[in-house]
C-alpha cells in the first residue's frame, strides 16, 4: 500500500497540505538564500535559512541558557511590545524594516533561480483570486555572479530520451516563444546531415536526430516500517550585515536551491534516517562543476548552425552573429572536478573538447578559444533526472530541482508543474509523476540518457 501511495506521491493540493501550521515539536538548522518574491514584486535580500520542522516530540529549548530560537523569539516579542506603546503603532521610528523578508508567507521558496521564480511566476498566474497567495523568493547569491541560471550555456534541445523530458521542452519552448506548434524531430541518414549541414564531418554517424522550431502524522510501510510525517513551520532568513535572523511563518517551502537543494533538502532532517529506509533516503542532487568555453572561428560554421551534440559528449551552438561559438563537455565521472571553486581548467579544452570538436567541424582546427567560465549543474546521481512535486514525509517541501544541466531550458515548464500539485494536488499539465521523490526510495529510475 504504501509503495502504491509513493508512486502516486500527491494528495489535497495547497488549501489541503500545507496551509495552517501546527505547533508539536521542533528541530533547527541552517541553509544559505536570498532574494525575494512577495506578491508581484522583487524583495533582493541575501541570507542564511534556518528551518524549523514539525512533527511529534517536545519543543525545542535551551534551560540553561537562551538559544538562538529563544533569542530571535524573544527579539520578536520585544518589537512588538514596542511598537504597541508608540504613538500610532509605527515601528519606524526606532528601526527601518523595509529591508527584511515579512513574517508571513504562504510560500517561502529557497532559490532564486530561473526554476525558483518559474514558480513563483505560476503560482501567482494559477491562484485562483488575485492577490491570494502571498510567496517569497530567498537566494544566497543576489548578485547572479555563480548562479547557474546566468552561467549556463543557455541551449534548449527536444531531443531526450525520455517522453517527459521531450514534453518538458516542447512547453517551455513554446511558453519562450509563444507558438502553438508540436515537437518538430526528424531523423537523418549522413547523406541528408551533410547535404544540410556541408561544414559536419558525419563519419562515424550511423543517424542524426534534429530538432528544429517553428514559429495523520504517521504511517507504517508494508513491511513495518513506521515512520513519521513532518512539517516546517519556519524558515530563519539572515539578511546581509546583520546578525539578526527574520523568523517567516509559512505552509510551503519550495526547495529550488539547485546544487545546493541537498543540502537544503538535510536542514529539513531529510535522509536523516536509518539506511535502506524512507527516512533514511536522501536527496541525491549534488554540484558538479562544468567549463564552458566560447571561442572565435572565422570559417567556422554560419547562420544555420544548431546546437550541436557531439557523440563523444562534446557540444556547441552559435553565440551571436560574429563567428563565436559556447560548448563544452562533461567529464567522465572518474575525472569530475572539484566544485569547491569555480576555476577554469584550460587543459581540459586543450585535451578533452577540442580534439572531438575538430573532429565533427574541420573547421575548427583553427578556433581560437576567447574566455571560459566554470558553473555548476544540480547534479542528480541516481537518473541524471528533475525532481519534482512534494517529499512523502516533510509534507510541505515541494522539490523543483536535480535537472543536471537541462533545468533553465525546462524551467517553464517545472514552474508550472510544481505549482498545479500545489494548488490542485496533481500535475494537469504534464504528467510528471516519474520524477517523484519517492523514486529514490522504491529504487525506480527515470534514467535519462541524453545528459550533455
Amino acid at each position: 500500500m504504501i509503495r502504491r501511495a509513493l508512486r502516486l506521491g500527491l494528495g489535497p493540493g495547497l488549501l489541503g497540505r500545507g496551509l495552517g501550521g501546527h505547533r508539536e515539536g521542533s528541530t533547527l538548522g541552517k541553509a544559505e538564500g536570498s532574494g525575494g518574491y512577495r506578491g508581484s514584486g522583487v524583495f533582493p535580500i541575501s541570507s542564511d535559512v534556518t528551518f524549523r520542522t514539525r512533527g511529534p516530540g517536545p519543543r525545542w529549548e535551551d534551560s540553561g541558557s537562551l538559544g538562538a530560537g529563544d533569542w530571535h523569539g524573544k527579539v520578536s516579542e520585544i518589537k512588538k511590545k514596542i511598537q504597541s506603546v508608540l504613538p500610532g503603532g509605527a515601528w519606524s521610528p526606532l528601526c527601518d524594516t523595509s529591508h527584511l523578508p515579512p513574517e508571513h508567507s504562504d510560500v517561502v521558496i529557497v532559490g532564486g533561480g530561473v526554476l525558483g521564480l518559474s514558480v513563483a511566476y505560476w503560482l501567482k498566474r494559477l491562484e485562483k483570486r488575485q492577490g491570494a497567495i502571498r510567496v517569497l523568493v530567498v537566494e544566497r547569491d543576489h548578485t547572479y555572479s555563480q548562479a547557474s541560471t546566468v552561467l549556463s550555456v543557455g541551449g534548449i534541445r527536444q531531443q531526450f530520451s525520455l517522453p517527459e523530458n521531450i514534453q518538458l521542452s516542447l512547453f517551455s519552448v513554446e511558453f519562450l516563444r509563444n507558438i502553438n506548434q508540436g515537437a518538430k524531430v526528424c531523423l537523418m541518414s549522413p547523406e541528408q546531415l551533410r547535404k544540410k549541414f556541408p561544414w559536419m564531418n558525419t563519419e562515424g554517424v550511423a543517424l542524426a536526430s534534429y530538432g528544429f522550431v517553428s514559429s495523520s502524522n504517521h504511517m507504517e510501510t508494508a513491511i513495518g516500517e513506521k515512520v513519521t510525517l513532518k512539517r516546517i513551520h519556519e524558515v530563519h532568513v539572515k539578511v546581509d550585515h546583520s546578525q539578526e535572523y527574520q523568523p517567516v511563518e509559512c505552509s510551503i517551502v519550495v526547495n529550488a536551491a539547485g546544487a545546493w537543494s541537498g543540502r537544503i533538502a538535510e536542514l529539513a532532517g531529510i535522509g536523516k534516517g536509518p539506511s535502506g529506509t524512507l527516512q533514511g533516503t536522501k536527496l541525491p542532487v549534488e554540484p558538479r562543476k562544468r567549463y564552458v568555453y566560447l571561442w572565435h572561428c572565422p570559417q567556422g560554421p554560419g547562420l544555420e548552425a544548431p546546437l550541436v551534440a557531439d557523440p563523444s559528449g562534446a557540444y556547441f551552438r552559435r553565440e551571436g552573429l560574429s563567428n563565436n561559438y559556447l560548448g563544452g563537455c562533461s567529464p567522465a565521472e572518474e575525472e569530475e572536478p572539484d566544485p569547491g571553486n569555480l576555476e577554469v581548467d584550460h587543459d581540459f579544452f586543450q585535451e578533452k573538447v577540442w580534439p572531438h570538436l575538430a573532429q565533427r567541424v574541420p573547421a575548427f582546427e583553427t578556433l581560437k578559444v576567447r574566455r571560459a567560465w566554470a558553473g555548476y549543474y544540480d547534479y542528480n546521481t541516481f537518473d541524471q533526472n528533475g525532481v519534482v512535486g512534494p517529499h512523502p514525509l516533510v509534507v510541505n517541501m515541494y522539490f523543483a530541482t536535480g535537472f543536471s544541466g537541462h533545468g533553465l531550458q525546462q524551467a517553464p515548464a517545472v514552474g508550472r508543474a510544481v505549482a498545479e500539485v500545489m494548488l490542485e494536488g496533481h500535475f494537469q499539465t504534464i504528467n510528471l509523476s516519474p520524477f517523484l521523490f519517492s523514486r529514490f526510495y522504491l529504487g525506480e529510475k527515470a534514467q535519462e540518457h541524453c545528459i550533455i
